[in-house]
């Protein structure tokens, strides 16, 4: 049973400050001190609430992925190798494994109740809240990743109303959800990135660009950024 769940913004080593400086501002947090072999992970740490957004630093382009804290690690190893996935690394107590569009994720023991944190709020009083994680799958493959995900996880199923969109959609409580887009063309590349919800996504918008972030697109329910580490996100119009 999945208790947390924890999304990670994955950057580019040589741009691992400024991620963390931009990502700090932007939800409120304060970062941790950083840890692991080669110091490449950080926790943004919220001033109310539990902790569930984490910096890595990587060595390709990077983009994001997420952990599931869970009561029973190898249950759920289980559980989602026969839901389709491929593991990658097995450390016993905990694992890294991959879904059938090659996305990471982790499985990871959990080890205490946690509460949501309230969501950021900028100078303009907008409220801005990470809450999603978007996977992107190739056209073939779409409705396999967003049916590997809900099997995984156990979370809700449902449709979007644009069809290249479905949801997985987690309890009450959990900080994240999954949403499965489908890419244009067998030629893109296959991600995972944040979106974030925002009581308005205008103000979002001029907030982050004071932060060092850029307009990458502009949709009518959304608004494509680019952090100052060069990773994609999205402000989206979902209530935070």
């Amino acid at each position: 049973m999945i208790r947390w769940t924890y999304a990670f913004v994955d950057r580019p080593a040589d741009r691992f400050e400024s991620a963390a400086e931009f990502w700090t501002r932007a939800t409120e947090t304060t970062l941790s001190p950083r840890r692991g072999e080669f110091d490449e992970f950080a926790t943004f740490l919220p001033a109310t609430g539990d902790a569930f957004l984490k910096l890595q630093a990587v060595g390709g382009p990077g983009g994001g992925h997420l952990d599931f804290a869970v009561t029973d690690v190898r249950a759920f190893i289980t559980n989602a190798l026969q839901a389709g996935a491929a593991m990658t690394a097995d450390h016993d107590d905990w694992a890294v494994l991959r879904s059938p569009a090659g996305h990471f994720f982790c499985a990871v023991p959990w080890h205490e109740e946690q509460t949501r944190p309230a969501p950021a709020t900028g100078p303009s009083g907008v409220r801005v809240r990470v809450d999603q994680m978007c996977v992107d799958a190739l056209p073939d493959g779409f409705e396999t990743e967003y049916a590997f995900w809900a099997a995984v996880t156990g979370f809700s199923s449902e449709n979007s109303s644009l069809p290249e969109f479905h949801r997985v959609v987690p309890p009450a409580g959990l900080p994240i959800r999954i949403l499965v887009q489908r890419l244009g063309s067998a030629a893109d590349r296959p991600a995972m990135h944040l979106d974030l919800a925002c009581s308005d996504v205008p103000a979002a918008v001029a907030w982050h660009v004071s932060l060092g972030a850029e307009v990458a697109d502009a949709r009518p329910q959304w608004t494509v950024m680019r952090d100052p580490a060069g990773g994609v996100y999205c402000l989206t119009s979902r209530t935070p």
